[in-house]
Formats: structure tokens, C-alpha cells, sequence
């Protein structure tokens, strides 16, 4: 460069005095690691042991257990668990609008009327393929 111009150049830190920083969460996770396997030893060595029909056998609120425990359930079951979980979901959105609703104006006001739509089709599509019948 001319005119007497100095060139400056960022200098950047040392790989390990930027991994210094992370030393004490090494350390926690370290101490917390050693802490449950320690609880787990403990338990196995100074737990008692007397195990007895009563105890090994499965509980199931007080009644004895019929069938197995490995029957299949109905991929009906997993749907209707799945759209709960998917409209539940709106609520999670609709608290922070319904906080924020007098600074958001009418931006806010037709961004969740969009999303209560898409919503609203996705319920009316369950709906009608039978995806909330329990049967």
C-alpha cells in the first residue's frame, strides 16, 4: 500500500486458548458421568438382594397380568396419538400470538389466521379419512 498506510491484519486466538473455554463444561459433564456410575455401583453392591417368585413376578396395578406383554396395538392407536399431538401443538403458537397480539397488528393477525387455516384444512382432511374414529 502507498501513502504511508500501515496493513492491519486480525490476529486470531490460539486453538487451544479457545478451547480452554470449554473446560469447565468438560468437567461437568465428566463429574456427571461419574456421579451416575457411581450411584448405579453403589446400588448394585450395597443393594438388597432377595429376590422371590412375588417380587419377579410382573404388576400390573394390582391385577395378575393377561396375554403377553409383547401384543401389537393398532396402527390406530399411533394416528390418533400423533394428530393429538399435532393439533395440541397449535396451542404452544397461539399463547405467545395472543401475548404479542396488540404489537403484531394486523401482520399478526393474518399470519395466524394463514397457520389456523392450514390447521383447520389438516383437521378437516384427518377427519374425513377417519383418522379421529376410535373404534
Amino acid at each position: 500500500m502507498s501513502g504511508g498506510a500501515r496493513e492491519t491484519r486480525a490476529v486470531l486466538p490460539d486453538k487451544s486458548v479457545m478451547l480452554i473455554d470449554y473446560l469447565p463444561i468438560g468437567i461437568l459433564v465428566l463429574l456427571a458421568v461419574l456421579f451416575a456410575a457411581g450411584n448405579i455401583i453403589l446400588s448394585l453392591i450395597l443393594g438388597p438382594h432377595h429376590p422371590n417368585p412375588e417380587k419377579l413376578s410382573p404388576y400390573e396395578c394390582g391385577i395378575v397380568p393377561v396375554g403377553t406383554a409383547r401384543q401389537r396395538f393398532s396402527v390406530k392407536f399411533y394416528l390418533v396419538a400423533m394428530l393429538f399431538i399435532i393439533f395440541d401443538m397449535e396451542i404452544v403458537f397461539l399463547i405467545p400470538w395472543a401475548v404479542a397480539f396488540k404489537q403484531s397488528k394486523l401482520h399478526g393477525l393474518a399470519a395466524m389466521g394463514t397457520f389456523l387455516l392450514i390447521l383447520l384444512v389438516g383437521y378437516f382432511y384427518a377427519w374425513k379419512k377417519g383418522g379421529l374414529e376410535w373404534e
